[in-house]
């Protein structure tokens, strides 16, 4: 009783599934090798890509009809969006750049009219050296003629 194999479904179905594997393998793969296969499944591509083409159509004219967007005008939106995006950061170069060439601009002419008032202080402040000088030399010259007269008169 122990020599006898016991019968194991699992091991039968394994050499069945093995069997037909190798024998449709074979036969489809001579199938695929001639031209008429090639032919039947370029028609069922086109069939396909035409049903995808007419579904997709249907489906825009739909989403038009109930005034939703589709993915091609999300796409359309969003490029615009990145073109308008760049614009605003060229747009705020502009305004960066001419915020500095407007600020060198005045600080020149601040430092122009700067010059210019230090030009008068500094003639003003001559003129007041020149008098002081007048003056201090007048003083003397009162001051010795007064000594002057003074010890004449005495």
């Amino acid at each position: 009783m122990s020599d006898q194999k016991s019968f194991d479904p699992f091991t039968l179905w394994k050499d069945v599934y093995q069997q037909s594997e190798s024998y449709w393998g074979n036969v489809l793969d001579e199938k695929m090798k001639e031209d008429q296969f090639s032919e039947w499944m370029g028609k069922t591509l086109e069939m396909n890509l035409l049903y995808k083409k007419a579904q997709d159509e249907i489906t825009n004219k739909y989403l038009e009809q109930v005034n939703v967007p589709t993915r091609s005008d999300l796409a359309n939106i969003a490029s615009l969006v990145v073109n308008v995006e760049s614009k605003v950061d060229h747009l705020e170069d502009l305004v960066e750049e001419t915020d500095l060439t407007q600020m060198k601009s005045e600080l020149k002419r601040e430092m122009t009219l700067m010059k210019k008032d230090m030009k008068q202080l500094d003639s003003k402040l001559d003129q007041i050296l020149s008098e002081l000088n007048k003056n201090a030399s007048n003083s003397t010259n009162q001051q010795t003629s007064t000594t002057a007269k003074s010890k004449q008169s005495k």
